[in-house]
This record gives C-alpha cells, sequence and structure tokens, in this order.
C-alpha cells in the first residue's frame, strides 16, 4: 500500500475526510456554479505521426520529464536547464490537464497580457521561463531553442477546446476563504507530520528515486522536496503562504480533489506556513519584481511590501486588514496596467482607484 492511500484509508476511517463540500462553500471558493461546465483535454494520442504531433509530444515530455530532459539528470550539460529536482507536473499535477491544480489547460490564449511582475506585457515564451527561473530554480530555455518550441506547442495544444481570450473554469486553485488570524507555522509543522510526511518525509525532502529506478521512469523523485536543495526558490509561486494553501486544499495528499479536501482551510494555510518557513534556494534581485509596489500581491513572501505592516503580517497574515488598507490608499492606475485576474490572484491584489 502506497503512503498516500494510507493516509486516505486513515482519513476515512476516522472521519477526518468531510462530505463534499456544500454548493454555498464552493460557489465561493471557485468561479462560477457548482454545476462546472465539463473539463475538456484534447488527447495527445490522437495526434498524427507528424511533425507537429512529435513536437506537441516532447512538449509533454518536458512537463512530464523535466528532470530527465532539461535538468540535472539531463545527458549534457548545456541541456540542463533546470537546477532542481522537480518535474513540472509536481506543481501542474497529471501534466497540467488536473481541474483546480494549477492545469495548463487554456493558458496559451490568454497571452500576451500585462505581468505585475515586470510592469510589461508578457508572452508565453517569458511565463515559461519565468517558471524555469523561479519554480525550477534554473534558467532560462532559449526562446528559439526545440525545448520552448515543444513546450508551447504543447500549451497551444491544449488549449484547442478553449476560445481565446478566456479562462476556463478550474484554472488555478480554488480561492479560499482568508484566515481572521495569522497562519501558524507551529501548528503547521503538527498538520505536515501526520497528514503530509507520509510521502514527503518528516524532513520535507521527498522520496528520491535510485538511479536505475530514475533512468527507466525519467524523473528524480517518487515524491518531491518541499524544500531544500532540490526545492523551488523562494521566488515561485508555491512559496507564498496563500498561493500554496489553495493547491494544497484542492489537490493534496494526491489524489483528493476540490470537492472532497482532506484539510480545513485554516490548516491548508497553517501546514504552508511551516513549509515556507523551510530553507530553499534564494533568488537574487527579488526586489526588482513589481516596480509598481502597489500591484505587488498581498501575501507575497519577500519585501519590499507597501503599506504599515510589519513583514510577518505580510508573509502569514491576518491579511484582510491589508488588502482593505490598499483598497483605500493606492493611487490610480490605468486599465492597461490592472493585472488580468485569475483564479489564484483575483481576490489579492490591490483594488486601483479610478
Amino acid at each position: 500500500m502506497s503512503p498516500m492511500l494510507g493516509v486516505l484509508i486513515l482519513g476515512i476511517l476516522c472521519g477526518l475526510i468531510p462530505q463534499a463540500r456544500a454548493e454555498s462553500t464552493v460557489a465561493e471558493s471557485s468561479p462560477g456554479s457548482y454545476q462546472l461546465p465539463p473539463w475538456r483535454v484534447p488527447d495527445v494520442a490522437a495526434l498524427p505521426d507528424d511533425d507537429n504531433g512529435r513536437l506537441v509530444r516532447l512538449g509533454q515530455a518536458l512537463i512530464n520529464h523535466t528532470t530527465a530532459l532539461i535538468g540535472p539528470d539531463a545527458p549534457e550539460a548545456a541541456e540542463r536547464y533546470s537546477r532542481s529536482g522537480l518535474e513540472c507536473t509536481n506543481c501542474h499535477l497529471d501534466g497540467g490537464t488536473k481541474r483546480f491544480a494549477l492545469p495548463l489547460v487554456g493558458i496559451a490564449g490568454l497571452y500576451p497580457k500585462f505581468s505585475a511582475r515586470v510592469d510589461a506585457q508578457q508572452d508565453l515564451a517569458d511565463r515559461v521561463n519565468d517558471c524555469m527561473e523561479r519554480s525550477l530554480n534554473g534558467r532560462p530555455l532559449p526562446r528559439d531553442s526545440k525545448e520552448m518550441r515543444a513546450i508551447l506547442a504543447y500549451l497551444t495544444f491544449l488549449g484547442s477546446y478553449q476560445p481565446a481570450g478566456q479562462a476556463p473554469i478550474g484554472r488555478g486553485a480554488p480561492k479560499l476563504p482568508l484566515p481572521a488570524r495569522a497562519a501558524s507555522a507551529q501548528h503547521g509543522a503538527r498538520i505536515f507530520q501526520s497528514m503530509c510526511a507520509a510521502c514527503h518525509q518528516s524532513d520535507g525532502q521527498g522520496v528520491r528515486l535510485p538511479a536505475e529506478a530514475r533512468a527507466a521512469e525519467q524523473r528524480r523523485y517518487l515524491y518531491p522536496p518541499l524544500w531544500g536543495p532540490e526545492s523551488f526558490n523562494d521566488a515561485a509561486g508555491m512559496a507564498r503562504v496563500m498561493t500554496g494553501a489553495w493547491f494544497v486544499d484542492a489537490n493534496m495528499p494526491y489524489g483528493i480533489n476540490f470537492h472532497y479536501p482532506l484539510l480545513a482551510p485554516d490548516d491548508a494555510y497553517d501546514v504552508m506556513a511551516f513549509v515556507a518557513e523551510q530553507p530553499r534556494p534564494h533568488k537574487a534581485d527579488l526586489a526588482k519584481d513589481y516596480p509598481d509596489r502597489w500591484l505587488k500581491p498581498v501575501g507575497t513572501m519577500y519585501p519590499p511590501w507597501v503599506g504599515p505592516f510589519s513583514a510577518a503580517q505580510n508573509r502569514f497574515g491576518p491579511w484582510q486588514s491589508i488588502i482593505d488598507w490598499r483598497r483605500t490608499h493606492a493611487p490610480p492606475a490605468g486599465a492597461d496596467r490592472v493585472p488580468a485576474a485569475n483564479d489564484l490572484e483575483a481576490a489579492v491584489f490591490a483594488t486601483p482607484k479610478q
């Protein structure tokens, strides 16, 4: 029996897994109504064996087998763009196809768009390289490389059923109510040991595959590390307590979905506060992010911040008072500089005055 399955069975036997979320709760925490539209994902296997089909399949392989193809286990040193032990699919579950699990479905049709992080328009290749440098703690892929073209082809293919410019309902992760208190890393440590350590281990370093299995499966970990030298760096979206909590609530332990969360919302915030306090790689020049500080998402883990709030409150909450203050004090912003809302950030960007 896998550790994850054991945790799920224990939760069922002990009555820890709640019934499906009530309609009102789901309606508040996820876009749209409780009766969600169908989630359509095109089948890569149905593509013909032509140039485009092969390119899309390579893109899918890069998402699922990142460490083996463009990471630390790539055959040639020049091909090792990622320095982490993570695969893209560790965050974008099931190759980026699972609803409310940071899916990649439909994302291609949303670019180019304004990015508050750089205070400029970004295209999809820019966004891919954001992940390369942050979540994968690596260096950018050359824009004209076969690997970049393959990833873009795969992302475009995943949006085959989605109208351009329209975000699918299920992108990102369902928003949770913000806690009225600060997220507690101390309580999160207990949650981690009881609910997460079975897979990610008590030291958070995951389960690393032996060399033979790594080569056969083309991945480095059975369960990925959540901190330490082979995890995401401190500029990654998952390093942010709020982002991580929403993802964990809807998807962890692996196999959970947003209808049947295993963790209570406050527990999800607490466990990610614990994870956020652990050591991880540092990305240089973070002060250059978000040149317009008013467009920096509430809950971003690194300074500088705006407002009369402590570093601890900015990082761990309570966040509602920061949101309220920013709504009152934010300067005017042009419509072209307001970040495009998505499932992860719509509720936590400052609301610029018009």
